[in-house]
């Protein structure tokens, strides 16, 4: 009787050990999900703001066809990114290409006092700031989940389940090249 008593206990105790940490982990999941849609969100909302520099630009710098070309190119990569990494690296090519169009409105001071343009640059700093956070929020928390799937004894768990992955992050692509980013000053 005491044998069976014991090893009900134990099985009680793996069922509530199982239980938490599937729980958990799908928590974890959900936040980093979570994380992925604000940073989709604020992408989009760039991605929305940018036709509208363009084209203030392009009033001043008509025979600047290839830098807004290249700024078309790269918000359509944002906007088409499905993965963490093709996000990334459309990331990078926006970054580039944002500061080909900033770099050429230093020519053009009657551009630098347009008001509309002023407007449209805040915005565009203010949706990077949110971009910023909401990528290290997100790295935050796929860091969380990638270190619960890999420690024991969730690893065991996961492995049972098979239903969680290890989230990439939200890396720059080319990190050298955005931290020594020509410098535009207004």
């Amino acid at each position: 009787m005491t044998a069976l008593i014991i090893i009900l206990l134990v099985a009680l105790l793996l069922i509530g050990v199982f239980w938490s940490t599937y729980n958990s982990l799908v928590k974890l999941d959900e936040r980093v999900n979570e994380a992925w849609s604000d940073i989709t969100v604020q992408l989009k909302y760039r991605a929305d703001l940018i036709p509208n520099v363009i084209e203030t630009v392009k009033g001043y710098a008509k025979h600047e066809k290839e830098v807004f070309e290249g700024v078309t190119e790269a918000r359509s990569a944002v906007m088409g990114a499905k993965t963490v990494k093709s996000a990334a690296k459309a990331e990078t090519e926006m970054t580039n290409a944002l500061s080909k169009v900033f770099a050429i409105a230093e020519n053009y001071p009657e551009l630098k006092a347009n008001t509309n343009f002023q407007k449209l640059q805040e915005q565009l700093q203010d949706v990077e700031d949110k971009i910023q956070a909401s990528r290290r929020f997100y790295n935050a928390g796929a860091k969380e989940l990638n270190t619960k799937i890999k420690t024991f004894p969730t690893n065991l768990i996961n492995n049972i389940i098979g239903h969680f992955k290890v989230r990439d992050y939200f890396e720059v692509a080319d990190r050298e090249k955005i931290e020594n980013a020509p410098e535009v000053k207004f």
